[in-house]
């Protein structure tokens, strides 16, 4: 019998027999390999998600991987076979930021897979077609369950625009910082810089191609061209900003709570430094993520230190929410 995660309410989840909804026009039947747990799974389970975000009763999960079993209407018939991911928020099309690619800030409202709309805790999951990323047919299905965050992480080192041989650093070294320790290595810096709070992170950010690794509290250089955030920590963006350079780029991706340090105005213009944010993936940083590791150049395995069936649900969340050294990735598999 196949199953899927039925959050009811906050709190409230019980495993349930899962029915596949044919794919309509436009829509593709995924099978579900791997999902991927992340710390909204858990703000989801808690009820602790912002208003808005997310709509009782639901199936989450918004990374994950597959292979496509069926196709609705218009759909190219290829795609039946392939090894696939899938982007989570559902656009209009038809404001302009989607016009723009800008897909994370369409004007009509929020939908997003696992969130507002069944997610991939199930045996099968059916969306637009659109949204599919198809994957070379020897990828691990195991590894593309990380692929979400890593494309959020790629929209961060596109707008970075790093050149070979520039100082770079990486703030945070949570799954999202060793990604960006991968993808900054991918463009040959002369130094990769990593900045984080556990000593036991400096031999996975080494092995992923940081040259030198240190904690927030001690000296930190001052003189880097390129430094992106991951940790969403209340100081990590005044942390970022103060390893740059003057006229250096920093690209924020971590989400604090509200009332965080701020970064200083002053600072910012004096020094000429120039910020960017992320919020998500368009599908531009998507296309990057599935190339790079089509290419070999992303290996998410490392980071995935436990696999569980989806009746472990309550034990996956609580493993994310542990704070335990040990725990990396978890991942569901259905």
């Amino acid at each position: 019998m196949s199953s899927q995660v039925l959050i009811e309410a906050p709190g409230a989840h019980r495993v349930e027999e899962h029915m596949p909804r044919d794919p309509g026009p436009g829509e593709a039947l995924v099978a579900v390999h791997a999902v991927g747990i992340c710390g909204s799974d858990r703000e989801v389970y808690q009820g602790n998600r912002p208003e808005g975000y997310v709509r009782y009763p639901l199936t989450p999960g918004h990374e994950w991987s597959g292979t496509v079993r069926a196709v609705g209407a218009g759909v190219p018939a290829s795609l039946v076979g392939r090894k696939v991911v899938g982007e989570g928020f559902r656009n209009c099309q038809v404001c302009d930021r989607c016009h723009a690619g800008e897909t994370t800030l369409c004007t009509a409202g929020y939908e997003e897979t696992g969130f507002t709309q069944p997610g991939a805790m199930a045996a099968t999951l059916t969306l637009p077609a659109r949204l599919l990323h198809p994957l070379p047919d020897d990828a691990d299905l195991t590894a593309a369950a990380l692929l979400e965050p890593a494309a959020c992480v790629a929209a961060a080192a596109l707008k970075a625009k790093a050149q070979p041989g520039e100082r770079v650093a990486v703030v945070g070294t949570g799954t999202l910082g060793m990604f960006a320790v991968q993808f900054l290595k991918a463009i040959s810096p002369v130094e990769l810089l990593v900045v984080g709070t556990r000593n036991d992170r400096e031999a996975l950010s080494r092995q992923f191609g940081a040259t030198d690794f240190r904690l927030r509290d001690r000296q930190l250089p001052d003189d880097v061209d390129v430094v992106i955030e991951t940790a969403g920590s209340a100081s990590a963006a005044r942390t970022a900003a103060s390893l740059l350079r003057r006229g250096g780029r920093l690209v924020l991706t971590g989400i604090p709570a509200p009332g965080a340090d701020g970064l200083d105005p002053t600072d910012l213009v004096v020094r000429q430094l120039e910020v960017h944010t992320v919020f998500g993936a368009p599908p531009d940083a998507w296309a990057h993520t599935v190339r790079v590791f089509g290419a070999g150049l992303l290996d998410p395995l490392p980071l995935v230190t436990h696999e569980l069936p989806l009746t472990e649900f309550p034990r996956a969340i609580e493993l994310v929410g542990a704070g335990d050294p040990k725990v990396g990735k978890v991942l569901l598999r259905p």
